[in-house]
């Protein structure tokens, strides 16, 4: 496991605030704020983002957050400061490239495209797994794919920041009743190529302390980047 040069310097100061930058480029139509501040709709994700980590930007940012409830911050660096709300937690993860093409996926159940008749159960089994937040209307961020097993949703991958050429791999989990049959490798190898397919750049995000998912990933052709911090805050009232 070991970080590489990303021939990009512009993409990768870019990939420092993924959530920022996916606000205001693909995904502005699903977000409330401004050219300093903004969040996702609260039906969509819970991520919140300021421009820089000036004062002024997080203070515009902190009257975006709904009272009492969680919202996440992802970013290179230190969590920003927020007077006005509680961190309730903090964790290093590691942002990975897909700079290698990915292995052909190898599963012998259907691959299906998912969609708004399958969001309650896709918000069923983030809740039950944890891949990451994921409300209601997550399914909007981009494409998510699944397979199924006997009609249950048994696994599932999608799509979440998008700007730049560039597109997150994400919300991939598997039910633990159909854990160790290789559907989330099989999805992730997938999602990977369609991403490319596209002409973007296929990222993700995993917890530093995931050393068993950053070498998966690293098998699917994905390599570390950077590090960047994952903190949850909330507002009091």
């Amino acid at each position: 496991m070991s970080d590489f040069a990303f021939p990009n310097a512009h993409l990768k100061t870019k990939l420092a605030r993924p959530a920022w930058h996916s606000l205001n480029d693909s995904h502005v139509e699903l977000s409330m704020g401004n050219e300093t501040a903004r969040i996702y709709r609260p039906e969509i994700n819970a991520f919140l983002a300021a421009v820089d980590d000036n004062e002024t930007s997080w203070q515009a940012a902190e009257t975006l957050a709904p009272i009492d409830q969680e919202v996440f911050v992802v970013q290179a660096g230190e969590p920003p400061q927020l007077p006005n709300m509680t961190m309730t937690k903090s964790a290093p993860c590691v942002q990975m490239i897909g700079i290698l093409d990915a292995p052909d996926h190898d599963c012998s159940y259907d691959i299906l495209t998912l969609s708004e008749a399958d969001a309650p159960e896709m918000l069923a089994l983030a809740e039950l797994t944890q891949p990451g937040p994921f409300r209601p209307s997550t399914y909007l961020m981009g494409q998510f794919i699944g397979v199924r097993i006997d009609g249950r949703l048994a696994a599932m991958a999608g799509e979440r920041f998008r700007f730049s050429g560039l597109c997150e791999l994400s919300a991939i989990c598997t039910h633990p009743d159909f854990q160790g049959m290789g559907l989330g490798k099989s999805l992730s190898a997938l999602k990977s190529k369609q991403i490319k397919a596209r002409g973007e750049i296929p990222f993700l995000h995993s917890w530093k302390s995931n050393t068993r998912a950053i070498g998966l990933y690293e098998k699917l052709g994905f390599r570390i980047l950077q590090e960047v911090t994952a903190s949850v805050f909330v507002r009091h009232g």
